[in-house]
C-alpha cells in the first residue's frame, strides 16, 4: 500500500464531520488528553500528603502512582480494538466519563485501598482515552491542516508533565491533596457534554473488530504491566534483593518470550511485532521512548534538585520550568507549520541536538546558580522536544497500512509512557548510587588529619564566633557545616552524572533519526499518538 493510500484509509476526510468548528473539537480533545497526561505526574508530589492523611507509610502511598501506570499500560493494548468495535466517539466518551467519575471518587477515597481501586479505574480510562484522540483530530481536519491540529495536541502531551508537579504541590500546600483529583471532575464532565454535542458520530467498524486476540492481549498486558511495576518499585524495594521484584521480573520476561512467537503467528495480532522490528517504525519507536525518558526524568528531577539543593519552594521550582513550557507551546505551532516542508528526519535530528545541548548545560551545576540558568536550559529543551514530537508522527506512520494505524497509535503512546518510566527509573538509580559514591570519595578528604580540613574548620569556627556563638558551640556548628557541604557537593555531582546520562540518551536519537527514510511531504500523518 502506498503512503497516500495509507493516509486516505487512516481517517475519514474532514468533510464528513459536522459543522462544528474543528478547532473547538481540537481544543476539547486536547483538554481531555491534558487531564490524562497530567495525572501521570501530579500525584508524585503529593504522596507525602496522602501518606500523612491516610496514616500509611510513604512506601504504601507510592502504590497510588504504580497502580495508575500499570492500568494505563494494560488498557493501551485493547484500545485499538475497542475504538473500532464501539466507534471512536462512543469509546472516547466512555473513557472520558469513567476518567472523570473515578477522579471524583479518588478525591473522596476513605482509605488507601479505596484510593488504589479508583486510581486503577482512572488508569484504565486514561490509557484508552488518549490513543483515540488524534484519530478524532485527523477526522476533523483536512490533511493540510492536521499538522497544526497535532501541534495543539502535542502542547497538551508535552506541557502536562511539566505542569503536574507544580500544580499538585500548590494544591496540596494551599488546599488539600484531594483537589489534585477533584479538579478533573467538573472539567471532565463539561468536556463530555461538549464532545457529545459537537463531535459527529462515527459508525463502529464491526468487520475489522470482530476478532479479538485475547491471548495476545493477556501476554502484552502482562508484559507491560509487570514492566511498569518493576521500573516503578525497583529502587524502593532494592531491586533484585527483593523477592517481589524478582517475581515480577520473571513474569515480565516469560510474558515477553511467549508474546513474540504468538503475535508473529497471528493474522490479526494485538501487537504487530514485525511493525516494531521494521527500520522506519522501530527507529521512531525508540526515539519516542528516548523523548519520553528525557521529558519525564527532567520534569521529575529538576524540581527535586531545586527544592533539595537550592532551597526553592514547590511553586518557584515549577516557575523555573514555566518558561520552557511557554517555548514548547510556541514551538509546537512553528513545527506544525514547517513539518510539511522539511523532512522529519532532519527535524528530529535537530531536536535531539537541542535536547542534548540542554542536558549538557545542566552538567555545569553548582551552588551559586540563579533562577534564569535553569529557566534557560529548560527553554532550550522546550525548543528541542517539539522538533522531535510532531515529526515523529509523520515519520512513524509512513507506509503503515490503514488497518494498522490504530495499533501504531497505541504503540507510539506506549513507547512514550514506557520510555518515561525507564527514564525516571534510570535517573533515580544513577542519582542514588552516584551520590553514595561521591560522598564516600569526598569524605576521604574530609578527615581531621587533613590540613585542608583543619584550615576549613578553623575558618568556619571563626565565622560562627563572629556571629556570637561560644567557642564549643562554634566548633560544633563548623563541623556540621562541613558535613552539609560534603552532602551538597555529593548531590551536585550525582545530578551532574544524571544529566550526562540524559545527554548521551539525547545524542543516541541522532543516528536513529538519520536512519529514517524520506517521506512524502504536504500532509500530516494519519491518526497517531
Amino acid at each position: 500500500m502506498t503512503d497516500t493510500a495509507a493516509q486516505a484509509g487512516a481517517a475519514p476526510p474532514a468533510s464528513s464531520t459536522a459543522s462544528a468548528s474543528p478547532w473547538l473539537i481540537a481544543i476539547l480533545v486536547a483538554l481531555a488528553a491534558f487531564m490524562e497526561v497530567l495525572d501521570t505526574t501530579i500525584a508524585n508530589v503529593v504522596l507525602p500528603y496522602i501518606a500523612g492523611g491516610m496514616g500509611v507509610s510513604d512506601d504504601e502511598a507510592s502504590w497510588v502512582v504504580t497502580t495508575y501506570l500499570v492500568a494505563n499500560a494494560v488498557s493501551l493494548t485493547a484500545s485499538p480494538f475497542l475504538a473500532k468495535r464501539l466507534g471512536r466517539k462512543t469509546f472516547f466518551l466512555v473513557c472520558l466519563g469513567l476518567f472523570s467519575v473515578s477522579s471524583l471518587l479518588c478525591a473522596q477515597a476513605w482509605n488507601l485501598d479505596s484510593l488504589l481501586l479508583f486510581r486503577l479505574l482512572q488508569g484504565l480510562a486514561g490509557g484508552g482515552m488518549v490513543p483515540v484522540s488524534q484519530s478524532i483530530l485527523a477526522a476533523s481536519f483536512p490533511p493540510e491542516k492536521r499538522g497544526q491540529a497535532f501541534a495543539l495536541f502535542g502542547v497538551a502531551v508535552v506541557v502536562a508533565p511539566v505542569v503536574g508537579p507544580t500544580l499538585g504541590g500548590w494544591l496540596a500546600d494551599n488546599w488539600s491533596w484531594r483537589w489534585c483529583f477533584l479538579i478533573n471532575g467538573p472539567v471532565g464532565l463539561a468536556t463530555i457534554a461538549l464532545i457529545a454535542i459537537l463531535l459527529p458520530a462515527d459508525d463502529p467498524n464491526q468487520a475489522q473488530s470482530s476478532r479479538f486476540d485475547f491471548i495476545g492481549f493477556l501476554l502484552v498486558a502482562t508484559f507491560l504491566g509487570a514492566l511498569e511495576i518493576v521500573l516503578d518499585r525497583g529502587l524502593e524495594d532494592d531491586w533484585f534483593s527483593s523477592n517481589f521484584i524478582v517475581m515480577f521480573t520473571f513474569v515480565c520476561a516469560i510474558a515477553f518470550v511467549l508474546m513474540i512467537p504468538w503475535e508473529m503467528s497471528r493474522s490479526d495480532p494485538m501487537i504487530d511485532v514485525r511493525m516494531v522490528g521494521s527500520r522506519q517504525f522501530g527507529a521512531c519507536f525508540l526515539v519516542m521512548a528516548a523523548t519520553g525518558a528525557i521529558l519525564y526524568a527532567t520534569t521529575q528531577f529538576l524540581p527535586l534538585m531545586l527544592q533539595t539543593d537550592f532551597g526553592y519552594t514547590a511553586t518557584w521550582a515549577g516557575l523555573a520550568l514555566s518558561p520552557g513550557g511557554l517555548v514548547t507551546m510556541v514551538m509546537m505551532f512553528v513545527v506544525g507549520q514547517i513539518s510539511s516542508r522539511i523532512q522529519p528526519k532532519y527535524l528530529i535530528m535537530t531536536g535531539a541536538i537541542f535536547a542534548a545541548i540542554s542536558m549538557y548545560q545542566m552538567t555545569n551545576v553548582y551552588g551559586d546558580l540563579g533562577f534564569w540558568f535553569f529557566a534557560r536550559t529548560r527553554m532550550m529543551l522546550g525548543i528541542g522536544l517539539p522538533l522531535i514530537f510532531i515529526p515523529i508522527i509523520t515519520a512513524s506512520y509512513d507506509g503503515i497500512p490503514a488497518n494498522r494505524v490504530d495499533m501504531a497509535s497505541a504503540l507510539i503512546n506506549a513507547a512514550r509512557n514506557t520510555g518515561g518510566s525507564i527514564g525516571v527509573s534510570l535517573a533515580s538509580n544513577v542519582l542514588q548510587h552516584r551520590e553514595q559514591f561521591h560522598q564516600s570519595r569526598l569524605i576521604e578528604n574530609a578527615i581531621p588529619s587533613s590540613q585542608q580540613y583543619q584550615n576549613t574548620l578553623q575558618q568556619a569556627t571563626h565565622y560562627f564566633l563572629a556571629q556570637g556563638s561560644l567557642l564549643p558551640e562554634a566548633q560544633q556548628q563548623a563541623v556540621g557545616w562541613i558535613g552539609q557541604q560534603v552532602q551538597a557537593q555529593a548531590s551536585y555531582l550525582a545530578y551532574i552524572d544524571v544529566f550526562w546520562v540524559l545527554t548521551l540518551l539525547s545524542l543516541a536519537a541522532v543516528p536513529l533519526a538519520l536512519s529514517l527514510r524520506k517521506v512524502k511531504l504536504g500532509g500530516a500523518a494519519p491518526a497517531a499518538h
